[in-house]
């Protein structure tokens, strides 16, 4: 029988660099064959440009291949100043001072930075920056999985403007893979892995105008449950057998909109969303009887890691619960850190490795909400969660890659004395009495610069009750206030409807082979060559040989 080898991307700098430009113009589209994914990334400046860098990169102890597994941590809105106040947080709740605690990915040995602009934005969204993190091509505001060159809500410009994943290279190559949220599957970074769309928010059918439907778009969802045959057609000649593990929120994009197919833990009237009456969880199951779709914390609870091959994990109709907010959960859901390690305990008994990533979505939703409690505790989950991955995995060959898609609005500012509450309004140095502005009243340590402002909502822990009160923004008397309680929300300067994304670089802490790439100042998209460096996915999913 005659083999052949699939050539998904080539991994020739020469051939690479000599189809570069200059980033700052459109990149050129190759539709040659039936290989225009092939051809559009391979001949993309913004690849080409990082593929040479790493090649040019002189360090110690760097082995391409060196990486059987990668773990990709997102904290979504995740920005320097969140850092470092979930730092504080995180070592007074152990009784610390806070500020020489560290997180889990402190201590990684190797820490960058990366520009998060879109190539249309100079403050980014997350389709455009995860769509960077995870395929190596920076895009624009709002779309996913797809380059520069298409027009954001026209799906007939797509085609032949695909970008191939880390992800779906791992698939390719035979690695298991793996993708967790605490938002909504569908949301734009788990999207991101495995979509490819002209809008982030055509999550299902029904969040699609007409025109897009009749042009023949599929709806995010839909991309989701028909991942492996989706993937087999868009490049010929691979053959995978699809996702793993996929956990998140999300649930009502993949349900008919008919209170019939209701879960039993649904909070609306009606779950689903979906006007095509399909149900996607039941054609998963058809797609793989031996998976196990789960709902809850007793069947994710119930999954037996060594004999479990496919899981579908459904927590929630919308996004999942805030970690402080995850008791008050109808049926029960798992933490970030608990999906974390059931992914890893399945996805290890792939003798040749996996890849996983993992987002902690509800951090920018806090942050959007002016709620740094929640903000800031679902950052310290996230932690828990990085140091779950490095005690189940080996450093030897396991890389581990902890990054942001962008910043937010978020201040640390004022002169508060050594372990000030960081939650707390300031007090000064030698003094028990918090510090007055020029107006005579307190003032917080964390604030925003812009959004929907003060709430005061006392033990609330669900940071999306801010969106049920009008906008507050400007100076208030927080005199009488506890700013460390769940529900208060900070002052914002600039009112807004929801508090906006920030446009600074943010960190990228690295541990594993292939970690010493990570350094200095970057572009974003340079995490996807990093990764593919470490774990030579594109040279392993190319030797790939299937028949014709």
């Amino acid at each position: 029988m005659k083999y052949f080898k699939v050539a998904i991307l080539s991994a020739a700098v020469a051939g690479l660099a000599a189809c570069g430009g200059d980033n700052d113009k459109k990149s050129s589209s190759n539709n040659n064959s039936n290989a225009a994914i092939i051809e559009n990334t391979r001949s993309n400046a913004w690849y080409s440009d990082a593929e040479a860098k790493i090649a040019a990169t002189t360090q110690a102890n760097l082995n391409r291949g060196a990486a059987k597994n990668v773990i990709l941590f997102v904290g979504d809105g995740m920005g320097i100043s969140t850092v470092t106040a979930a730092r504080i947080l995180a070592g007074q709740l152990k009784g610390q001072s806070g500020e020489e605690n560290n997180l889990s990915f402190d201590l990684f040995p190797y820490t960058g930075l990366a520009k998060t602009y879109n190539v249309d934005a100079q403050t980014p969204d997350s389709a455009g920056t995860m769509t960077a993190l995870i395929s190596g091509v920076k895009t624009d505001v709002g779309v996913i999985g797809v380059n520069e060159n298409i027009v954001r809500g026209d799906c007939t410009t797509v085609a032949g403007n695909e970008l191939v994943t880390a992800l779906e290279l791992a698939e390719i190559a035979g690695k298991s893979t793996g993708i967790l949220s605490t938002a909504r599957i569908t949301h734009a970074t788990p999207a991101a892995t495995y979509a490819k769309s002209a809008d982030r928010d055509w999550e299902d059918d029904g969040d699609m105008p007409a025109a897009a439907i009749g042009a023949g778009c599929e709806d995010i969802a839909s991309q989701l449950i028909n991942f492996e045959p989706n993937l087999e057609a868009r490049i010929n000649g691979v053959d995978v057998d699809g996702i793993e593990v996929v956990m998140g929120g999300g649930r009502r994009s993949f349900l008919p909109k008919d209170a019939t197919f209701n879960s039993p833990d649904a909070v609306s009237s009606v779950e689903g969303d979906r006007t095509d009456g399909r149900d996607l969880t039941a054609e998963w199951k058809t797609r793989y009887p031996s998976g196990n779709y789960i709902f809850d914390q007793s069947s994710f609870d119930a999954i037996d890691t060594e004999s479990t091959s496919k899981v579908l994990g459904l927590f929630n109709e919308s996004h999942m619960q805030y970690e402080a907010d995850r008791g008050n959960d109808v049926a029960g859901e798992p933490s970030l850190s608990e999906m974390t390690e059931k992914a890893i305990k399945i996805l290890d008994n792939n003798d040749n490795g996996y890849f996983l990533m993992v987002e902690s979505g509800r951090i920018d939703h806090a942050h959007h909400a002016g709620n740094a409690y929640n903000a800031l505790n679902d950052a310290v989950e996230l932690s828990e969660a990085v140091a779950k991955a490095v005690e189940l995995s080996n450093s030897d060959d396991t890389l581990i890659i902890v990054t942001a898609d962008h910043s937010h609005v978020f201040t640390i500012a004022g002169y508060p004395k050594r372990g000030n509450p960081i939650l707390g309004k300031v007090v000064g140095i030698g003094s028990n009495s918090p510090s007055l502005a020029a107006d005579g009243t307190p003032y917080t340590t964390l604030g925003y610069t812009n959004g929907l402002g003060l709430r005061d909502l006392g033990n609330e822990t669900d940071a999306d009750e801010a969106y049920n009160q009008a906008i507050d923004a400007g100076r208030k008397d927080l005199s009488q206030i506890d700013t460390q309680a769940p529900g208060f929300h900070q002052e914002a300067l600039i009112p807004l409807g929801s508090e906006t994304h920030a446009g600074e670089d943010v960190g990228v802490y690295a541990s594993g082979p292939g970690a010493a790439l990570v350094s200095g100042t970057n572009e974003q998209n340079m995490v996807f060559h990093v990764m593919n460096y470490a774990a030579d996915l594109v040279n392993k999913a190319n030797s790939k040989q299937v028949a014709p």
